[in-house]
């Protein structure tokens, strides 16, 4: 808006210009009647489209007074100073920045887009009385705009003065320094123009340090002193924060210790506002600064805005039609997998997490999580949309083993049927049914999991199985004798155990069980054997059978980045004498594995090693080599002991597409223990009981895991072929 005023019967003419403190309306009402407001970004982004209108005015109006050929008065008023305010239009409820108040203690709440600049100059002639008389505003605003770029009139300045608002100089030294620094054009014995000055204010201002100032221009003996009647910003005394229920007073505290007695600096507090919102969205958190004020005594205070989960429900899709439909499922079994509480700030990134839990459940096929108002609380409500799977399932399919393709193709070729029980009860509880039959091996497994069982805040899992194992000796009790196809023995394991299992801290898990298991061996025509072919025992007991009851043990550590992956596995086993023939024994095993990338190479270090104190019967030594330990050597070639370490490094890199290269070395040792197996099967067959091996190989990246095709070379300078299905255990 533009204001003049003009009175045909005065004399002469002069320009007045008024530079009032910046403002922005603040979200909450006043508190603090002495309290002093702040104007942030974008203020100063909109100062320069500011000066430009207030410059063209003022222009327009020096133009004007010469045209009428009047001469300015001895003793001038204000030089330049223009006044900026914010207006604002409709009141909107969200807000991207700091709400800041005027000085009249007046707050508004207003969105960012609804703030805009506004300037107001004032032509005209200053009476006796102090009054101004104007007219003709619109004629002078119309020629303001046709002389934008013409030539200013310049001034003579003798002095010039940074002084506050009563005119007496700063008491703070540094501050007066920095003002005088940051007048680029205004300086003594220069001839200045509106425009000049008018830079030097916005500069003053920009500089964060000032909430007001007013260019005055006096008329003395000596010339003119152009003096600028700054209002320096208060200094930072303490901190009142409200509503940062989740935000670290650490970070707050951090954030501003370097601040404390000094004068406050818009520009700073800036960039401290700005890290705070940072905190808040590098970790998904709903959350902002939405108000701040400076109290009396240098106090500032900030409110924060932090969005709190209201109330969560579940809702289920049908999967054709997309529309709402009954579940199976109950909601309980999927609410309690959620991280996300009511009350709590709502994270983005947790939400995320959350939906993917859901769906490693396995009995969804899919799910999103939407928030929306909770009315005018302030808070969101979330609806977690899901799709179930069907329940029930079976499948029928084939694989291959890495020890039965040690004995040609066709013994290695495994069928396997598999029934499924995804979600019994609508508590996610699941019934397996596995078969697997080949020429060497079979499995027959019946498994019932509850992942988390029903009113244990501890996410503990209960896990029975019942299962029926057959599957070669020559491991232990290989190689196999001249006319005798698999080795002659096949060793059976019937089991029955139950497992309880929880995570203990962030990438640590613990299981712990009980298992009952009864070992027997028979040829290829189901006859029992007690002996192998070189009439070492099969069994500590001396009978056709060994059986023991055994407590277990297990901590598992994990951990996956980019960068690589690391894994560390304890396991204990501790047998229990019910009965005076039952085994007494307690065996440790601890395996590990580090990865890690060096460009686009992949390394992996692992080891495995392990030892067992009391009764061992011989089909439960440790048996080394082969294909998951050392490479170059038929499986158990190496040696079987009671006490064991494997010791394996690789290296792979891309080739193509899913195909991947490696080289490998592997070392295993018994530590020379495999005399004290009973019978001692691996120095009747005369394995080395220590050796190495290396090669390369191709992996082939599949759904099932990596498929590893390898050779390699003994240290008896034996070649042999590998073929495995996943990683390396």
């Amino acid at each position: 808006m533009t204001e003049v005023e003009d009175s045909p019967t005065a004399s002469s003419q002069s320009v007045r210009f008024s530079w009032s403190s910046v403002q922005i309306p603040e979200l909450r009402p006043r508190r603090h009647s002495n309290a002093i407001r702040l104007s942030l970004p974008p203020l100063f982004s909109k100062l320069e489209k500011a000066r430009d209108l207030a410059l063209g005015l003022v222009v327009s109006l020096v133009d004007e007074s010469k045209r009428r050929a009047v001469a300015l008065p001895r003793h001038m008023p204000l030089l330049c100073c223009t006044s900026i305010s914010t207006r604002h239009g409709e009141i909107k409820k969200t807000s991207e920045e700091p709400k800041i108040g005027s000085k009249n203690g007046v707050k508004e709440s207003v969105s960012k887009e609804d703030v805009f600049m506004e300037t107001s100059i004032k032509e005209g002639v200053i009476d006796g009385n102090g009054k101004n008389r104007s007219e003709g505003e619109q004629k002078v605003h119309t020629a303001a705009c046709r002389h934008l770029k013409e030539e200013q009139e310049r001034v003579l300045v003798s002095e010039v003065l940074v002084r506050n608002k009563e005119g007496e100089e700063l008491d703070n030294v540094e501050l007066r320094t920095e003002a005088l620094s940051l007048l680029k054009a205004c300086k003594p014995n220069s001839a200045l123009t509106v425009q000049e000055v008018q830079e030097d204010v916005f500069r003053l201002i920009s500089s964060g340090y000032f909430s007001s100032c007013n260019p005055v221009a006096v008329d003395t003996r000596d010339g003119v002193r152009l003096v600028f009647q700054v209002e320096p910003n208060q200094e930072f005394k303490g901190l009142i924060c409200e509503g940062a229920n989740v935000l670290p007073t650490k970070f707050v505290e951090d954030a501003f210790k370097d601040d404390y007695g000094k004068v406050v600096n818009f520009q700073r507090l800036d960039k401290v506002l700005r890290s705070i919102n940072s905190w808040y969205s590098d970790r998904g958190l709903l959350a902002k600064i939405s108000g701040i004020e400076i109290l009396s005594g240098g106090i500032l205070w900030l409110q924060v805005s932090e969005t709190e989960v209201n109330n969560i429900t579940i809702q289920f899709l049908d999967k054709k039609t997309g529309e709402p439909t009954v579940g199976k499922t109950r909601p309980e079994t999927l609410l309690r997998q959620l991280t996300t509480r009511s009350g709590q700030v709502y994270s983005v990134q947790q939400g995320k997490r959350d939906v993917e839990t859901v769906l490693t459940m396995g009995i969804m096929e899919d799910a999103n999580m939407v928030p929306h108002p909770a009315g005018d609380t302030g808070k969101i409500d979330l609806t977690m949309n899901v799709v179930e799977r069907r329940d029930r399932g079976f499948s029928a399919g084939g694989g291959f083993s890495g020890i039965g393709l040690s004995g040609g193709l066709l013994p290695g070729i495994i069928g396997s049927f598999t029934y499924s029980r995804r979600n019994l009860f609508g508590c996610n509880q699941k019934l397996n049914l596995l078969l697997e039959k080949s020429q060497m091996d079979s499995l027959y497994k019946l498994s019932y999991s509850d992942p988390w069982i029903k009113g244990d805040d501890k996410r503990t899992s209960r896990l029975i199985t019942f299962q029926n194992l057959s599957t070669l000796g020559s491991s232990i009790h290989g190689p196999k004798p001249p006319g005798s196809l698999h080795g002659g023995i096949k060793i059976g394991k019937a089991m029955a155990s139950v497992d309880y299992g929880r995570p203990l801290r962030p990438k640590w898990s613990g299981t712990a069980g009980i298992s009952f298991q009864r070992a027997t061996a028979h040829d290829d025509n189901g006859i029992s054997l007690v002996r192998d072919e070189f009439q070492t025992p099969l069994f500590f007991s001396g009978k056709d059978h060994d059986e023991m009851v055994f407590a277990k043990l297990e901590t598992v550590y994990a951990d996956s980045r980019d960068q690589g992956s690391s894994m560390l596995v304890f396991n204990m086993e501790q047998s229990l004498p019910l009965f005076p023939d039952w085994l007494v024994f307690t065996r440790v095993n601890v395996r590990g594995r580090q990865g890690i990338r060096i460009g686009r190479a992949r390394c992996v270090a692992s080891f495995s090693g392990g030892n067992v104190y009391g009764d061992l019967a011989p089909h439960e030594a440790f048996a080394i080599g082969g294909t998951n330990s050392v490479r170059g050597y038929e499986e158990g070639a190496v040696g079987s002991g009671r006490s064991f370490f494997v010791g394996s490094a690789e290296i792979s890199v891309p080739l193509y597409n899913v195909l991947d290269g490696a080289i490998f070395v592997d070392y295993g040792t018994d530590f020379g223990s495999g005399q004290t197996v009973p019978g001692d099967p691996a120095g009747a067959r005369g394995k080395p009981g220590s050796g190495y091996g290396y090669g390369a190989g191709i992996r082939v990246n599949s759904p099932i895991g990596p498929l590893r095709l390898e050779y390699a070379q003994n240290n008896l300078f034996a070649r042999r072929f590998h073929f495995g299905v996943g990683y390396r255990d």
